[in-house]
């Protein structure tokens, strides 16, 4: 297995926290990238961008029980190890549910709004409360709360109105109110004791019959947390949704790698293009579900740049947004998708039909897509010399323009180094992200070396580099409760001899500010050599948050190829965890 692909394995997310050796368990189910041979589905991978929908009672909720905020994300506010409500009195909660102001036509024109190609949402999440009209179980939305009625069928009718696709969620192994699903009652009405096997035949198939039966034609099944279910369970789910719905995809997270697709752990962007179907999932904020605190919305900008990111790795991105428990959704959410819907509507080739990056990375100032023969170059940070600068194509540029600009643009190339230079305007046009168009001669191809950027701070991160005697791998870990935060270490610095490396493009002779970003206990020594004999090495100190530390300036005489390593010197190495190198060229 290479190291990206084991690194992303090592990132997927486990949907809940079960403990080590239970997080270690369900990575193992998941398995590595799906191989299996579906056909692309048109929404999925040439829409590249969705709409997710996290809503049910703990919406109403918002993050509060007997008047105490619990933070992090709402779906889990029952959880023993937060507000630890009692099923029975979880359930009562239904009777205050009652969203009056959901209006599925207002969420359909949102998402069409913002650019969105289909709508998935949660039928049933780990409180097995059903947010539609299931026979299986009275815990639903139609029998147990005043609202009564169905608004996922009123959702799907919508969606099928507007020409968006439209699926389900559906949480198939935890279930913390219904008696064998994990998590839940241990014994049935009867006070007989039941196993998981009870839940599954008695409540996740048939209810899973039930939406893949009665919604129309879905475009996907997007099944989570597969924990340690038996893969004969797994085989039983996707065959019911085969039989019912032929041409609708499964998640990876249904379990044992039997998806139609793979899914990254949440809110995670690979750093290298990834092969096959896949999809990066995140969320406006920092809640799936609807908490009246969290307000940290990301922008139109952010917005823009992660689902312009996740397709130029190859992937679908998919946006995840908390309605009200009144069914109302936020404000400052319709806000941030109705701009950036707008952006897109203006270059819709950046994101419909675009195939990833030919570099397989980002660059310092942004990111790249191709649609049809042309290169698209998504200006995330504006240079203010006026001159876009890249590495590595190795096609005659015929034509450069600003998307939506008629004035043709100047383009210098250099073919000694392989150095391309677009001469842009003073004033850029866009007020979020420029687009410059390069159309090419012939099949595209480039050299997709590491360079360091002339004008831009440049990260080389540790997921692209060599190692000797240090482990390279995914960790992750919980800043609040249920909000995964992922990074990329090098780790176990356990000998003198162990160090990581890269190999870098200069193109511009002269002095770099370094910085290493890590993260520790104590005071740590580092050191930064390069192949032309160049040291840097300094001692900072350290925390348990990953941060930039400032280590020196390097020098490089002239432009050429060059290693550089970095070695812990002194310090506490059971701790040190090493994120990457950054290089910032100084102006005089």
């Amino acid at each position: 297995m290479n190291r990206v692909l084991y690194i992303l394995c090592c990132l997927v997310f486990c949907g809940v926290a079960l403990g080590n050796a239970q997080e270690k368990e369900m990575d193992e189910l998941w398995g590595g990238l799906n191989n299996n041979t579906v056909d692309k589905k048109t929404l999925f991978s040439e829409g590249n961008y969705a709409m997710f929908i996290h809503w049910g009672i703990y919406s109403e909720l918002a993050g509060v029980w007997q008047d105490t905020t619990y933070y992090g994300i709402s779906e889990f506010l029952m959880d023993k190890r937060r507000a630890g409500i009692p099923v029975d009195v979880y359930k009562k909660q239904a009777s205050k549910f009652n969203p009056e102001n959901f209006n599925p036509d207002e969420i359909v024109k949102l998402a069409k709004d913002a650019g969105m190609k289909y709508i998935i949402i949660t039928a049933k999440h780990i409180d097995g409360f059903a947010m539609y009209d299931s026979k299986v179980s009275d815990f639903n939305i139609v029998k147990a709360t005043p609202y009564g009625k169905d608004p996922m069928k009123a959702l799907q009718e919508a969606c099928e109105r507007e020409g968006l696709g439209f699926g389900f969620y559906y949480a198939q192994y935890l279930d913390w109110t219904f008696p064998g699903g994990k998590g839940g009652p241990t014994k049935d009405s009867q006070g007989n004791p039941v196993d998981f096997g009870y839940y599954f035949e008695n409540k996740c198939l048939p209810q899973v019959r039930e939406i893949t039966q009665n919604y129309g034609d879905l475009t996907l099944l997007w099944f989570d947390t597969p924990g340690q279910m038996e893969r004969k369970y797994v085989e039983k789910l996707i065959a019911e949704v085969k039989k019912n719905q032929p041409n609708a995809l499964v998640s990876g997270r249904v379990g044992h790698g039997l998806g139609d697709y793979n899914t990254f752990g949440d809110m995670h962007i690979p750093v290298l293009n990834v092969d096959g179907l896949w999809e990066s999932v995140d969320v406006t904020n920092d809640s799936w579900g609807y908490t009246w605190y969290d307000k940290n919305w990301k922008t139109p900008k952010q917005i823009l740049i992660n689902t312009i990111s996740t397709i130029a790795r190859g992937g679908t991105y998919m946006l995840n947004i908390g309605p009200k428990g009144d069914g109302s959704i936020p404000k400052a959410v319709k806000a941030s998708l109705e701009s950036s819907g707008s952006w897109i509507k203006r270059h819709p080739s950046v994101i419909y039909g675009a195939r990833p990056s030919p570099w397989k990375k980002a660059f310092s100032w942004g990111e790249v897509t191709v649609h049809s023969n042309t290169i698209q170059l998504c200006i995330f940070d504006w240079p203010e010399n006026g001159k876009l600068e890249f590495y590595g194509l190795e096609n005659k540029i015929v034509g450069a323009k600003l998307q939506g600009e008629d004035e043709t643009l100047s383009v210098a190339y250099n073919q000694e180094n392989k150095w391309t230079t677009v001469n842009l305007p003073f004033q850029k046009p866009e007020k979020l992200i420029n687009v410059v168009t390069l159309e090419v001669k012939g099949q595209i191809k480039v050299d997709d070396k590491l360079v360091v950027d002339p004008v831009y701070k440049t990260e080389l991160p540790v997921e692209i580099a060599n190692e000797n005697n240090v482990t390279i791998e995914g960790k992750r870990w919980m800043e609040k409760f249920g909000e995964w935060k992922h990074v990329t270490q090098a780790h176990n610095w356990i000998k003198k001899e162990s160090y990581i490396s890269w190999e870098v493009n200069v193109n511009q002779p002269g002095y770099y500010q370094t910085e290493l970003r890590y993260a520790g206990n104590g005071r740590m020594v580092w050191k930064i050599e390069s192949s032309h004999g160049e040291v840097v090495q300094n001692e900072q100190g350290s925390s348990s948050i990953y941060t930039n530390f400032p280590m020196g300036w390097i020098k490089f005489d002239k432009a050429g190829v060059y290693e550089l390593k970095v070695r812990l010197m002194e310090g506490d190495t059971s701790s040190a965890s090493l994120e990457g190198l950054y290089l910032e060229p100084i102006e005089f």
